[in-house]
């Protein structure tokens, strides 16, 4: 992956690129994506143009040993770590690679479809953690960087982020972390500290291909709540309550979170960070106009905890009742 390849987000790349040839390149980078929004191939092309010893022009040559390593992601000095239900990444990093080779701009259920883990709980453990240092404690196998790329951070339990905490902190020589996060808010506050945070924004193409479905319902929601007409919300709140899967639940309240954000950003006259579909942006524009300048952070704030609750697997239907309550009094 070259930063040629990437859609959108030039100015990160352009930062990332100047960062290695500065030789000033943070010890940990944490991406900041939405789901699906780009930060995989991001990562790659950085670590492409950190390793290759012939790039020129602001990216990586692509051709010669070390790229083409990368290229198929087998290179020896790169460890990739994401959630799983069993076992560590290891186990699953055939599935994996497949995955972002055929799709690098995939979502948090594709890789649950991909592992054949969906509708089951993923976290990193404890042993993933005990792989990384393991791996540090050694020599570089091609006497370059080794690097470590962690994939949702945030589902890394308590154990395995206090074991990783002291190598993110001072980690040896030619050590390179990087950490993908669609909610750097609950990556472990020590661990992000220490992380130079970049935002990546979500190229229009994967916006434009957001669920329909989801779109509808939260447009129903929405009109709902802003109609101050709290049996339509209720009535809503039971469609999105009637998802298929407590999978699909999830996804929908990340992307009315997402969706809320963006909500923010218009009504502080920031719409050059929400590079949505025209059609999409205006429906949001509507919706900045007539709610309160602080719904987007509580309802952001609500869907992010009904979303916890159906990941401790409490009845969905219930969770997005109360969260109908909390947005009525909220907008």
């Amino acid at each position: 992956m070259r930063f040629a390849d990437i859609t959108g987000n030039a100015d990160v790349c352009r930062a990332l690129a100047g960062m290695v040839d500065s030789g000033r390149i943070p010890h940990a980078l944490m991406l900041h994506e939405d789901d699906g929004g780009g930060a995989i191939p991001i990562a790659l092309a950085f670590l492409q143009y950190l390793y290759c010893h012939h790039h020129t022009d602001g990216d990586s040559c692509d051709v010669c040993p070390t790229c083409n390593k990368l290229r198929k992601m087998i290179h020896p000095d790169v460890r990739f770590v994401f959630p799983v239900n069993t076992g560590t990444s290891l186990d699953y990093l055939a599935q994996w690679r497949q995955l972002v080779l055929s799709d690098p701009y995939f979502t948090e259920n594709a890789l649950g479809e991909a592992l054949e883990i969906e509708g089951k709980s993923a976290m990193i453990k404890v042993e993933e953690s005990k792989g990384i240092l393991d791996m540090l404690s050694l020599s570089a196998l091609e006497r370059g960087y080794r690097s470590i790329v962690v994939y949702l951070p945030e589902k890394m339990n308590k154990e395995a982020a206090n074991r990783l905490l002291k190598a993110i902190e001072e980690p040896p020589e030619l050590t390179q972390f990087v950490l993908i996060t669609h909610a750097p808010e609950n990556v472990m506050t020590t661990i992000r500290s220490r992380c130079q945070l970049i935002r990546v924004l979500p190229p229009r193409r994967s916006l434009a291909a957001a669920d329909a479905q989801e779109r509808e319902l939260m447009s129903g929601l929405m009109q709902a709540l802003l109609s101050k007409d709290l049996l339509a919300a209720l009535e809503a709140a039971d469609a999105v309550g009637s998802l298929p899967s407590r999978e699909k639940a999830k996804s929908f309240c990340k992307f009315a979170a997402d969706r809320l954000r963006y909500i923010f950003l218009l009504q502080q006259q920031m719409d050059v960070l929400a590079p949505l579909p025209e059609d999409e942006l205006e429906e949001l524009r509507l919706w900045a106009s007539k709610c309160r300048k602080s719904f987007p952070r509580k309802g952001a704030e609500a869907f992010s905890r009904a979303q916890t609750m159906i990941g401790r697997n409490v009845n969905v239907k219930i969770v997005f009742t109360e969260l109908a309550g909390s947005l009525f009094l909220a907008i």
